[in-house]
């Protein structure tokens, strides 16, 4: 048996007029994410570490900012691919634990339909996803709400 961590961080800018997409769920804000995609950063950290861990590169490798296929595109798509391509190297999820670092909206109230989403796009069970939130109090780009960003660590393991 082998087992792999990996590893993801991703950063996107929140502007007024663009939907806030946040672990594969629609949150009710005054301001969205900003990205070439619908800029879900915490799929897209996810899919980082997953890929890490799997040594097959990154989500701009697989999924470029500029080619116009993923214009707009909704980020549990890519989440799905992802899983076919580590799968397909025999890799399947141990765990996934990830922080979410954002001043407003609060998180924890959509933690546990994230959850379930997410679980449900990979094909895993609920407990075997963490998501967490945090603010920085209101210090740097997060804490003046110019951003948001979050981590991912995976555990993959292949029989």
């Amino acid at each position: 048996m082998k087992i792999r961590t990996g590893f993801g961080y991703d950063v996107h800018q929140l502007k007024e007029g663009y939907d806030f997409w946040l672990g594969g769920i629609k949150l009710e804000h005054t301001k969205g994410a900003v990205g070439h995609s619908d800029a879900d950063v915490l799929i897209h950290v996810i899919c980082d570490a997953l890929l890490g861990a799997a040594n097959m590169r990154d989500i701009g490798f697989h999924f470029s900012d500029t080619d116009p296929k993923f214009k707009g595109i909704d980020s549990k798509i890519l989440l799905k691919e992802v899983m076919v391509l580590i799968r397909e190297k025999g890799w399947e999820i141990g765990n996934i634990d990830s922080t979410i670092c954002l001043q407003q909206p609060k998180v924890n109230p959509h933690i546990p339909a994230m959850k379930s989403c997410l679980a449900e796009v990979m094909g895993i069970s609920e407990e075997d996803v963490s998501i967490k939130a945090t603010t920085t109090e209101k210090l740097g780009f997060v804490g003046k709400e110019e951003g948001v960003s979050a981590f991912a660590t995976v555990l993959i393991i292949n029989e």
